[in-house]
């Protein structure tokens, strides 16, 4: 079984309440918030504030991706705003098994993400800590972008990593998830499916949301 969890970074944010009701109206499973702080990416996105905000709104799982520099500093205040599952950058820090136990133990699910360049093995060690795996198809920082399909061999050897050690780990990917490319990443081993551009861009998110669980059948 997939899921679709609409990022949003394609939304208007003029109406932002409206738009979360549109996709969860529309049959989303999920809500993709992405994080950004500016130094980790080249891009500044909203903060904790926003996310308490449009909690009040929603009664989706929201799933919170980080991409931020030192996220230890604010694991307990997306927490308290929110947060159901909360995404940390492999790269975004020199701790991330301490980050993945703060994020437990503020009562969240835990997960990893890689950037493309990123080699797939590095999450491994880290694998016993974490309820998802997130593999960046795109660079991570900006919506709207192409997918990349390189990015599908990280997602198949992450994938194997996680059948071999016989866990039940979510993966995810981000990136230029269309009807078109959607069936590639699962496929290669993907459940859980970040759409920001395909969703929130189109007249009817149901009908968007259809389409791309339809590709994957």
């Amino acid at each position: 079984m997939i899921k679709i969890s609409p990022s949003i970074l394609a939304a208007d944010f003029s109406r932002l309440g409206e738009e979360v009701s549109r996709v969860e109206e529309g049959g989303a499973d999920l809500l993709h918030l992405d994080v950004m702080d500016g130094v980790f990416v080249p891009n500044i996105s909203f903060g904790a504030g926003v996310i308490s905000s449009i909690r009040r709104r929603s009664a989706l799982p929201f799933d919170v991706h980080l991409m931020i520099t030192n996220p230890s500093r604010y694991i307990d205040d997306f927490a308290k705003a929110g947060a159901d599952i909360i995404t940390i950058h492999y790269e975004s820090c020199a701790d991330q098994i301490d980050v993945l136990k703060q994020i437990r133990a503020a009562g969240c699910r835990p997960s990893i993400s890689i950037k493309p360049a990123t080699p797939a093995f590095v999450p491994e060690p880290l694998l016993e800590y974490v309820d998802m795996v997130l593999v960046m198809t795109v660079e991570p920082g900006f919506g709207g972008q192409s997918f990349i399909p390189e990015t599908m061999e990280s997602v198949r050897a992450v994938s194997a990593m996680i059948k071999a050690k016989g866990l039940g780990i979510d993966i995810e990917v981000d990136g230029g998830i269309s009807p078109s490319t959607i069936r590639t990443a699962y496929d290669a081993g993907a459940r859980i499916f970040v759409a920001g551009s395909a969703v929130f861009k189109a007249k009817e998110p149901s009908d968007a949301i259809k389409a791309l669980r339809n590709a994957c059948e």
